[in-house]
């Protein structure tokens, strides 16, 4: 259901995805991937639908054939989305709502690891935040809701008084699992949100309204 005009979004931490949520680096993954699979004969559109929301190592041990070395095909795979960040941008109004927020009051929580998470986030003008969850820094990724968890954790909230902001099943999934409420960025694909939790095109949709009580506020616009 699509959060109304006027609803107030209260919440004492928000823990934001990164990628399709802050950070819209779908053309260099989905770019990076396509080729990968083309050159080793695995079906593309087989991959697409569950690539993204989750970490990449646990993505390459989805889809590798059989006699392919995990490890050799995860460091390629790794390394070229390291260095290629040409076409990463914000995704719009992200950088506006994060500049109005009290530092203290948001963090990230994402399934890369920290290098490939600051060199993504620098990309798009990003500052990374303080206490940020990262993939390498979890036992289990999206869509177990460790990460989320531990970004509650982090920010000396309970996980019922956060805010989850996603793009993908994976991570909404784990997001609801830990217990948050939970806010889907679905501009292009919003049949695929469950019916129980709400979404928005994208953060040009939400505007700091100050803070009250400890929490912040969110306007939906």
């Amino acid at each position: 259901m699509r959060l109304e005009s006027g609803t107030v979004v209260e919440a004492k931490a928000l823990l934001f995805d990164m990628d399709g949520t802050l950070v819209d680096s779908r053309i260099v993954v989905e770019k990076i991937w396509k080729r990968w699979c083309e050159e080793n004969g695995i079906d593309w559109h087989d991959v697409l639908p569950r690539l993204h929301g989750v970490r990449m190592l646990d993505s390459v041990k989805m889809f590798v054939k059989p006699g392919m070395d995990v490890d050799v095909e995860y460091e390629r795979l790794y390394r070229e989305e390291l260095e290629d960040v040409d076409g990463i941008v914000p995704v719009p109004g992200a950088p506006r709502l994060l500049a109005d927020l009290p530092p203290t009051a948001w963090t990230i929580v994402t399934s890369a690891d920290t290098p490939l998470a600051e060199a993504r986030l620098r990309a798009a003008g990003i500052v990374p935040p303080p206490r940020m969850v990262t993939g390498e820094i979890v036992v289990n990724g999206k869509p177990d809701p460790e990460g989320y968890l531990l970004g509650a954790e982090r920010m000396r909230v309970a996980p019922e008084e956060c805010v989850v902001f996603e793009d993908a099943r994976a991570g909404i999934d784990a997001g609801l699992a830990a217990g948050a409420r939970v806010i889907a960025i679905a501009g292009d694909h919003p049949d695929e949100v469950p019916v129980n939790v709400e979404w928005i095109t994208d953060l040009t949709t939400l505007r700091f309204d100050g803070m009250r009580d400890g929490k912040v506020r969110l306007l939906a616009l």
